[in-house]
C-alpha cells in the first residue's frame, strides 16, 4: 500500500486512443487495497482499470540554478515552452519545518531600499509580511522592484507562487519581468527569480500544493546555496479555498464558514517552513484576500496570526501619481520598535505617522473651509505631511523601461535623515514638488556670476544661488519654473541638492498680487530715503 502523499501516475488512454498521464497524491488509506487521492491536474479520460504506478516518494521537483528564469507547474514541469529543465537535482515537496536548534532567532531588519516600507513597516529578515493590495495600484511593480533589489543588494534570488491566479495575471507579470530584466531572456542563468503557477483553471489538488512547490525550490536556495531568498505568494487565501474544496472531495466534516476543519494546520505547515536559519532566510510576501472585507473570516483572520507586517497600497495615494502607493498609516510591522530598530529611527517614524494623521484629521475641514481658515501650526502641520507624502515617493529600477526615470536604492540612514529635516522644519521654505525623487535633464541655476546650466554628470560644486528664478528641464522636456528667494545649491554624486529661504512654482502665482506686491515694493523704494 502506498503512503500517505506518495505520488501516484494513472497511465492509460482515453476513448479516441489519446495519451493520458495523470499524478495523484494519496489522502486516504481507506482499507481493503484501496486508497483516496487527490489528482493534480485535469481529469478527463479517466476510466476504471487504467494502470496506477506508486512513484513511493512524495510529488518531487527540480530545485537549484536551473529553476531561474523558468515556470513551472505544481508537479515542477516547465510549461514555458523554453525545453526542458535539468532534473538532476529534485527535492520533495512535503518536508518538516527547520528543527528550533537551526533556527536564526536575531530580529534582523531586511532592507528593501524602499524607503516608506524600511522607515514606517520595516520587514523582517525571515519574516512573514501581508501586502494588501487592490488592482491598478501598483502591487505588480512593488513585487518586481523587491525582487530587483534583493538581488542587486542582497545577492539572493526570488521564488514567486502563484496560486489560484488568473492565467492572465501570470502571463502579464512574466511578461513585465522581461521587459524589466527581472528575467533575462538572453541569459536565463542570469535571470533573478523561478515563477511556480498553479492557474485558476486547474484542479484544487494544484492550487493546494503549488504553495508548498514554490517554498521547496525556495529552501533550496535557504539551505543548500545559503543564500537570502524572497518568496511571493499570491495569493495565500486561494491556498486555504483550495483545501476548503479538497476537503470537501475527502468526506471530512467541514468547520466554522464551511472551511476544512484542518485549516489551522495546514496554514501552519506552510508558513512554518517559512523562516531564517543559521545558513539563510526565506522572507515571504503574501497577498492576502480578505472576503466580503470581513477581517473577522476564519482565512485570513489565520493568516494574520502569522504575519510580521503588513504593507497597504492606497488608491488614493495611487491616483495622486504617488508611486510606490504605500499607506503610512495603515501599514505596520511588529519590528517597529526602539529595541530593535534604535530610538532614532522609531522617534523618526512615529513623528511622521503622527503628522500624517494630523493632516487626515485636516483634510475635512480644510475641504470645507479651505487652508486659511487653519491656525499656523496646523497650516505648518499640513505642509509638512504633504511634503513628507511627496518624499515617500521613489523611482524604482523596474519602472525605468516606462517612465525614463532611472531607479533608486534608499539606504535606511539616508531615508531616516531626509525625514528629520522635514519634520524639523529646516526645509520649510522648498515647494512641495521639490520632494519628489525625480530624475531632470538640466537645472539653469541663478548665482552672483550669472546664469550657469547643470547637467547629468556635472563636477561637484557648492555656490550661493542668487533671486531669481530657477528652471528645471523634466525628463519629458518639459520646463518647470520656480521663483527662488535665494538659497545654496550642492552639486555631487550626479544629485544636486537646492536649499532656498523661500521658493514658489511660477504656475502657483496670482498674478495681481504679484502685481500689488511689486506697486508696494517700488513705491517704498521711491520713498525712501538715500545714504549720503
Amino acid at each position: 500500500m502506498p503512503n500517505i502523499y506518495n505520488a501516484l501516475v494513472v497511465k492509460g488512454r482515453d476513448t479516441v486512443g489519446q495519451q493520458i498521464n495523470v499524478t495523484c497524491e494519496v489522502q486516504q488509506l481507506l482499507g481493503n487495497n484501496r486508497v483516496r487521492a487527490v489528482a493534480m491536474s485535469a481529469t478527463d479520460g479517466l476510466t476504471r482499470g487504467m494502470e496506477v504506478i506508486d512513484t513511493g516518494t512524495p510529488l518531487s521537483i527540480p530545485v537549484g540554478g536551473a529553476t531561474l528564469g523558468r515556470i513551472f507547474n505544481v508537479l515542477g514541469e516547465p510549461v514555458d515552452n523554453l525545453g526542458p529543465v535539468d532534473t538532476s537535482t529534485t527535492s520533495p515537496i512535503h518536508r518538516p519545518a527547520p528543527a528550533f536548534i537551526e533556527l536564526d532567532t536575531k530580529f534582523l531588519i531586511f532592507e528593501t531600499g524602499i524607503k516608506v516600507v524600511d522607515l514606517l513597516a520595516p520587514y523582517r529578515r525571515g519574516g512573514k509580511i501581508g501586502l494588501f493590495g487592490g488592482a491598478g495600484v501598483g502591487k505588480t511593480v512593488l513585487i518586481m522592484e523587491l525582487i530587483n533589489n534583493i538581488a542587486k543588494a542582497h545577492g539572493g534570488v526570488s521564488v514567486f507562487g502563484g496560486v489560484g491566479e488568473r492565467t492572465r495575471e501570470g502571463n502579464d507579470l512574466y511578461i513585465e519581468m522581461k521587459e524589466s530584466g527581472v528575467i533575462n531572456e538572453k541569459n536565463i542563468a542570469e535571470s533573478k527569480v523561478a515563477l511556480v503557477y498553479g492557474q485558476m483553471n486547474e484542479p484544487p489538488g494544484a492550487r493546494m500544493r503549488v504553495g508548498l512547490t514554490a517554498l521547496t525550490m525556495a529552501e533550496y536556495f535557504r539551505d543548500v546555496n545559503e543564500q537570502n531568498v524572497l518568496l511571493f505568494i499570491d495569493n495565500i487565501f486561494r491556498f486555504v479555498q483550495a483545501g476548503s474544496e479538497v476537503s470537501a472531495l475527502l468526506g471530512r466534516m467541514p468547520s466554522a464558514v464551511g472551511y476544512q476543519p484542518t485549516l489551522s494546520t495546514e496554514m501552519g505547515s506552510l508558513q512554518e517552513r517559512i523562516t531564517s536559519t543559521k545558513k539563510g532566510s526565506i522572507t515571504s510576501i503574501q497577498a492576502v484576500y480578505v472576503p466580503a472585507d470581513d477581517l473577522t473570516d476564519p482565512a485570513p483572520a489565520t493568516t494574520f496570526a502569522h504575519l510580521d507586517a503588513t504593507t497597504v497600497l492606497s488608491r488614493g495615494l495611487a491616483a495622486k501619481g504617488i508611486y510606490p502607493a504605500v499607506d503610512p498609516l495603515d501599514s505596520t510591522s511588529t519590528m517597529l520598535q526602539p529595541r530593535i530598530v534604535g530610538e532614532e529611527h522609531y522617534e523618526t517614524a512615529q513623528r511622521v505617522k503622527q503628522t500624517s494623521q494630523r493632516y487626515k484629521e485636516l483634510q475635512d475641514i480644510i475641504a470645507i473651509l479651505g487652508l486659511d481658515e487653519l491656525s499656523e501650526e496646523d497650516r505648518l502641520t499640513v505642509a509638512r505631511a504633504r511634503k513628507m507624502e511627496r518624499f515617500l515617493s521613489q523611482p524604482f529600477f523596474v519602472a525605468e523601461v516606462f517612465t525614463g526615470s532611472p531607479g533608486k536604492y534608499v539606504g535606511l540612514a539616508e531615508t531616516i535623515r531626509g525625514f528629520q529635516l522635514i519634520l524639523s522644519g529646516e526645509l520649510d521654505s522648498l515647494p512641495e514638488q521639490a520632494f519628489y525623487l525625480v530624475e531632470v535633464k538640466e537645472i539653469i541655476l541663478s548665482t552672483n556670476s550669472g546664469q550657469i546650466g547643470v547637467l547629468p554628470n556635472h563636477a561637484p560644486i557648492a555656490t550661493a544661488v542668487d533671486i531669481g528664478l530657477l528652471r528645471i528641464r523634466l525628463n519629458n522636456d518639459q520646463w518647470l519654473t520656480v521663483a527662488l528667494m535665494g538659497g545654496f545649491a550642492r552639486i555631487g554624486n550626479n544629485e544636486i541638492t537646492i536649499l532656498g529661504n523661500d521658493a514658489e512654482i511660477s504656475t502657483d502665482i496670482d498674478p495681481q498680487e504679484a502685481q500689488q506686491a511689486l506697486e508696494i515694493a517700488e513705491a517704498n523704494l521711491s520713498g525712501a530715503e538715500g545714504f549720503e
